[in-house]
């Protein structure tokens, strides 16, 4: 194993939380866990981490082993990092094509590839069908630098992009391009949210919740609700892998009127998932 992945590994554990460290080793899946159950987990860390990269030289473990570990190290802290929301977008009537994951991973690699020969791009799958992606940046002249890379988030199929705090400003269009051509989109803009927990972004995409509060309108007399003078207070509940999406398509299916309420049409531009709706 090469000198600089075992520092890299190294550096990686000494950064994880004792309490989590034989979860994010599974996860990891490059030790074998008859290997891991031969080490010590209660000795000095300083102890631990010196057996644990002695077993990854031994396993001759790449650099691509070694940023997967990172992903899932950031993936169990990624409140640790600011993350900015880009929305992309395709042309007026285009169709919907069908998204091919690993086509996509392919394709954004080339791209960044062909632009900068040095520079790191590794992947994980996660669930929602998002997929994990860093890229450690070099230049024309050096090497990529793992210890400052930039974390993407793609859900496939929507056009919402998570991307964590990028050093090298000057690469952020290169990342756009990928991104959109990538996913076979046209255009790529920074939302105005930012958040340190991903799950509270992806509320945009995932979840909706409207707060109604109104009085009770009927054609009918009499009843108990007619003679109430409070407002009814309910919650509605709209709720899909890709929400969004399914919003878009309620006026073609014939569930909804065209055009689309306001309530509808105005999330992703405000970026809420909670609202108030009220009597005039």
């Amino acid at each position: 194993m090469d000198e600089t992945v075992a520092e890299f590994i190294k550096r990686t554990i000494l950064k994880i939380p004792m309490t989590e460290m034989m979860t994010i080793l599974k996860a990891w899946d490059f030790l074998p866990e008859n290997q891991l159950q031969t080490v010590n987990f209660r000795q000095r860390k300083e102890s631990l981490v010196q057996d644990l990269v002695l077993l990854c030289e031994n396993k001759r473990a790449s650099l691509r082993d070694a940023a997967l570990l990172d992903i899932i190290y950031t993936q169990f802290h990624q409140h640790q990092k600011v993350w900015d929301v880009f929305q992309m977008s395709k042309e007026p009537g285009e169709d919907v094509d069908l998204f091919d994951m690993e086509q996509f991973k392919s394709s954004f690699e080339k791209i960044l590839r062909r632009a900068l020969k040095n520079v790191t791009v590794s992947f994980r799958d996660a669930e929602e069908n998002a997929v994990w992606i860093r890229i450690a940046w070099g230049t024309q002249y050096r090497k990529p630098n793992q210890y400052k890379p930039v974390f993407v988030v793609y859900y496939s199929q929507t056009p919402y992009v998570f991307t964590s705090f990028c050093h090298l400003k000057s690469n952020t269009p290169l990342l756009s391009q990928a991104l959109t051509v990538a996913s076979n989109h046209h255009k790529i803009v920074k939302m105005d949210l930012r958040s340190r927990y991903l799950d509270s972004l992806k509320a945009i995409v995932f979840k909706q919740y409207n707060q109604l509060e109104t009085k009770f309108k009927s054609d009918f007399h009499g009843g108990i609700l007619a003679e109430r003078k409070e407002p009814l207070r309910c919650l509605i509940k709209f709720s899909s892998p890709h929400l969004l999406e399914a919003l878009k398509s309620l006026a073609p299916a014939g569930i909804a009127d065209a055009p689309l309420s306001p309530l509808l049409t105005c999330i992703p531009n405000k970026g809420m998932n909670y609202f108030k709706i009220r009597d005039k």
